[in-house]
């Protein structure tokens, strides 16, 4: 891992930084990778993907929860979105962390906070993505999963291709609508592949295991060569093309993502809020000739 992506994670994390970022408000170049810091500005942005053929989940963005009331203000707004989604007619579905609506504060709160959304998202008929943290996360998320899933199947969650576990994890989730990522998250040598070219490899191992399962899945990638890959298996084992979908993050190679949704299904994920800074930071990471953005917002502030 290179020193510009450890950097960019390490900020990432700091909570001094993004309590800092909500007063500065929303620039430094994030709104050409945040789609609004409200529910208004986010409806807007998702109508327009609709319009071009591409789907959205959409993720309220909320970092360092350490207070109940915290979380259940993001549960709520979380509710209001799904709300939102219902009344505009939009085709889009919901990404959730379950770090914004209390797992670092209690299991058993975040839980009953969850299955409020679940709830009400079923009832709309709309799907829940749990979305996957840190390794340290990894575990808590996925017993979750599994207590909703016995209340709700319209709920899935994301294995992530650089963590040595992701394989038996897979195998273990067949019947759970699932998004497939290389993982946006720094992790140790004990847990994860560490170099680009392994995690490349397993990505496409898993990609390649989960389109053999009749079960539908997001393959989540700017990489043009895993994409490529990956269509040249669906073709060679006539996979169906409403099994799967291509996924991109909000504001990074659109113009890729609209060709894709020529022939196949595609989803842009949608992230919103005023907690924007980590989301930033992490992109910055995985992609660090994203700097520009920085330096563009910068210079548009200053002029």
């Amino acid at each position: 891992m290179g020193i510009t992506r450890s950097f960019f994670i390490a900020l990432s994390n700091n909570r001094l930084l993004n309590s800092g970022a909500k007063k500065w408000g929303f620039q430094l170049g994030a709104a050409k990778v945040v789609a609004g810091t409200d529910i208004p500005n986010m409806m807007a942005s998702v109508r327009a993907l609709n319009e071009d053929g591409i789907s959205a989940t959409i993720d309220r963005l909320g970092e360092f929860v350490t207070s109940r009331e915290e979380a259940t203000q993001a549960k709520n707004e979380i509710i209001q979105t799904a709300e939102a989604i219902t009344e505009a007619g939009v085709d889009a579905h919901l990404s959730v962390k379950l770090t914004q609506i209390g797992l670092d504060i209690d299991e058993q709160f975040c839980l009953e906070n969850i299955r409020e959304i679940a709830a009400e998202a079923e009832q709309r008929r709309i799907y829940v993505n749990l979305d996957m943290e840190n390794y340290e996360h990894l575990q808590p998320t996925l017993d979750i999963l599994h207590t909703l899933r016995e209340e709700f199947d319209s709920v899935g969650t994301v294995i992530q291709a650089y963590l040595f576990r992701s394989e038996q994890d897979l195998d273990a989730l067949q019947n759970v609508r699932l998004r497939l990522v290389k993982g946006a998250y720094q992790e140790s040598e004990q847990v994860a592949y560490q170099s680009a070219e392994e995690v490349d490899s397993n990505f496409l191992k898993l990609i390649k295991l989960r389109l053999d399962q009749p079960v539908f899945t997001s393959i989540a990638t700017h990489d043009h060569h895993i994409i490529n890959a990956a269509i040249d298996y669906v073709k060679e084992q006539g996979i169906p093309n409403d099994r799967f979908e291509f996924q991109m993050l909000y504001g990074f190679r659109t113009d890729l993502l609209k060709e894709l949704s020529e022939e196949y299904q595609v989803t842009s994920y949608v992230p919103f809020g005023k907690d924007w800074y980590g989301y930033f930071m992490r992109r910055l990471a995985e992609r660090p000739q994203n700097i520009q953005l920085v330096l563009k917002g910068a210079l548009s502030k200053s002029s």
